[in-house]
């Protein structure tokens, strides 16, 4: 069973990126972490997540890609570092 979660928000205009993805956290079940696809780092967005109780591993490369689960969700972490070969 796969544990992503997908959202590309690489086209949206500011602000509607961060008001997706914080729409979207809240769907996330146990043991699944949301991966997104974003043109620029969204540095606005990690106090959020930070005070919101989730973690994250940001990779900048030609396209941002942030992986987000719940901080206490240690399966969805590991899910997150298998696949990034952490």
């Amino acid at each position: 069973m796969l544990a992503e979660y997908s959202l590309d928000v690489s086209l949206l205009e500011p602000c509607e990126p961060l008001e997706r993805i914080l729409a979207a956290l809240p769907q996330l079940p146990t043991g699944h972490y949301l991966h997104i696809l974003h043109r620029m780092e969204p540095h606005p967005l990690y106090p959020i997540l930070k005070q919101l109780g989730y973690a994250w591993i940001t990779q900048v490369g030609q396209q941002v890609e942030l992986f987000i689960w719940q901080q206490d969700d240690h399966q969805a972490e590991q899910s997150v570092k298998t696949l990034l070969k952490i």
